[in-house]
């Protein structure tokens, strides 16, 4: 009796190797291969639309905000503003996919997903109050990018190119080409 094939799930990037280097180029700290990842990114959007996984878009939002501030061509006030459109779409992204019929705070919901509660902080300041000082913008930025790594660049990870596997078993990882997971609930 044959057993039949498993699902396979299509996605943008042309393989695991791609997708690898994409998330280290995007996490490397040096514009010039950050701006190759974020390219690479955006070739995966058009081909994937809106189907391209959430994290994976508040990511590239992220590090090209990152990119321009290292760039030097943006003032300050227009750097908190990229920064803060990053940010409250980050916020509201992830807080979207965890909201019932009834609203829950978004504090509470970030409290469940384990994003601090001074990024909502940050985010309601950015959406209803005075725009925060760009230093705050960029620790916001810095603390939500280590929260996507952990939270879901690792995880799609399965080799020595993270820093932390935090338990998980390597021999576990699915490759990321039939990984289901990578769609945009997966990270709820």
């Amino acid at each position: 009796r044959r057993r039949p094939n498993p699902l396979r799930t299509v996605v943008a990037w042309r393989g695991r190797a791609e997708w690898d280097q994409v998330m280290v180029g995007l996490y490397c700290g040096d514009s010039r291969l950050q701006q190759d990842a974020l390219d690479r990114v955006s070739a995966w959007k058009s081909r994937y639309g809106p189907k391209m996984p959430l994290a994976v878009d508040c990511t590239a939002e992220l590090i090209r905000c990152k990119v321009l501030d290292s760039s030097g061509k943006l003032k300050s006030h227009e750097l908190i503003l990229s920064y803060g459109m990053a940010l409250v779409r980050f916020v509201n992204l992830i807080t979207e996919r965890k909201q019932k019929m009834v609203s829950i705070p978004l504090r509470q919901l970030a409290r469940e997903v384990d994003i601090p509660v001074w990024v909502v902080d940050l985010r309601h300041e950015l959406t209803h109050g005075k725009l925060p000082r760009l230093a705050l913008c960029r620790k916001g930025c810095d603390v939500v990018l280590d929260w996507l790594r952990k939270m879901y660049w690792n995880r799609q990870l399965g080799n020595n190119l993270c820093e932390e596997h935090e338990g998980e078993d390597e021999d576990e990882q699915e490759e990321v080409e039939a990984n289901a997971e990578l769609d945009n609930g997966a990270w709820e």
